[in-house]
């Protein structure tokens, strides 16, 4: 029985893996792509490529946000969707004597996300492949094992022999960007997706769906595809993207909370992989606005889209940016669930992100100019 069950493990494991379909490619593209906060091109020159088809012009604003406008029957109402082309990553703080890299966190990671991973160091020669030192459990103090490590004490080991032969050799430098290392998966050949990045590469992925529907017949309006930088430190991109594009809607596309594995409360989030897309009712930096809100759900349910709604005490994403340039504009965050965000790996499940761009695509055919002053109207 042993044999048996070896061999079959052997060969699951040496079977050739089904084939991708379109989608599944881009977002496989999209999330090995590296791309830490600053340091976005990897990821940008992917989007521009998807985008160059379906949107003329293509600008970037003055951080590096991408800008992609499809004019419609209308030149107004302008609707700006934003996904953010940066992922959670670090950048080289110094290189000790004996050749370990230490670094400088970009966005909101956990100490204990950070240990025993492997990362890229995106250096003038190339990429140095790197992992994150642990010291051995044989010798740890009792206390120690059970402690944690601080992310002052962790470092990369990038097998230099030296700092010399780091810097010269490798051509590491203090400043250069540093990104997670893991590949995308379809998992166990099902409708569920593993990989590092989904906040944000799944609403970017999205996103370019969404305009690919559009691009087919024109809606009633200018549509701005906008792939913002620098989000996870700050909204940065949304923040000068948004004041180039003066939207009358914003759509902000984001990787939702997934509450629904062991440790997690519905307290703490409500999202679960399959549920749907989910739309924002609270987060720390916007609240929806109600109508559009109304308005989404409304959409939904005529195009019978299941959808989830989360309220979160933290958070931030780039609707908030969009919602307040200028005089203010309604704006709303839907997401995909995903689970174990900001970590290497994270999850998300097919369905959930072939439902947002239906109910995006849904929603933007029917913001017309009458819709959107109703939706603006505070009287």
């Amino acid at each position: 029985m042993k044999r048996i069950l070896l061999c079959a493990f052997w060969a699951a494991l040496l079977a050739p893996a089904r084939e991708l379909d379109r989608v599944e490619r881009l977002l496989e593209e999209l999330t090995n792509a590296p791309g830490p906060s600053g340091f976005e091109g990897p990821v940008r020159a992917v989007v521009r490529r998807e985008l160059s088809p379906l949107a003329s012009p293509l600008e970037t604003d003055g951080l590096g946000s991408l800008i992609a406008t499809l004019p419609g029957s209308s030149g107004a109402p302008r609707i700006m969707m934003a996904a953010h082309l940066d992922e959670l990553g670090m950048l080289v703080k110094y290189v000790t004597p004996e050749g370990f890299v230490k670094f400088q966190t970009l966005g909101g990671w956990l100490d204990q996300g950070l240990i025993n991973q492997r990362f890229v160091i995106l250096t003038s020669k190339g990429a140095v492949e790197g992992v994150t030192g642990l010291k051995t459990p044989h010798i740890m103090a009792p206390e120690e094992r059970t402690s944690l490590v601080k992310r002052d004490r962790i470092f990369i080991d990038v097998g230099a022999a030296s700092r010399q032969d780091a810097e010269e050799r490798l051509g590491i430098r203090p400043g250069d960007p540093i990104a997670p290392d893991s590949r995308f998966a379809v998992l166990n050949d099902g409708r569920v997706y593993l990989a590092k990045a989904w906040d944000d590469r799944v609403g970017l992925g999205v996103m370019i769906e969404v305009m690919r529907r559009l691009k087919a017949s024109s809606p009633p309006n200018s549509v701005y595809a906008v792939a913002t930088v620098q989000e996870e430190i700050g909204l940065r991109g949304a923040h000068t993207s948004s004041y180039q594009v003066k939207p009358d809607i914003g759509i902000s596309i984001e990787a939702g909370v997934a509450a629904d594995y062991p440790g997690i409360s519905r307290d703490e989030a409500q999202e679960r992989l399959g549920g749907g897309p989910g739309i924002f009712l609270h987060d720390s930096s916007m609240l929806p606005n109600l109508k559009l809100r109304d308005f989404v759900v409304e959409v939904a349910r005529q195009l019978k889209i299941p959808v989830q709604f989360e309220v979160l005490s933290g958070y931030g994403e780039d609707g908030a940016e969009m919602q307040r340039a200028y005089s203010g504009a309604p704006s709303i965050n839907i997401t995909v669930p995903v689970r174990y965000l900001h970590n290497h790996n994270g999850i998300i499940q097919r369905d959930d992100f072939d439902r947002a761009v239906e109910l995006i695509t849904g929603l933007i055919r029917r913001l017309d100019a009458a819709t959107v002053r109703r939706l603006k109207s505070f009287e």
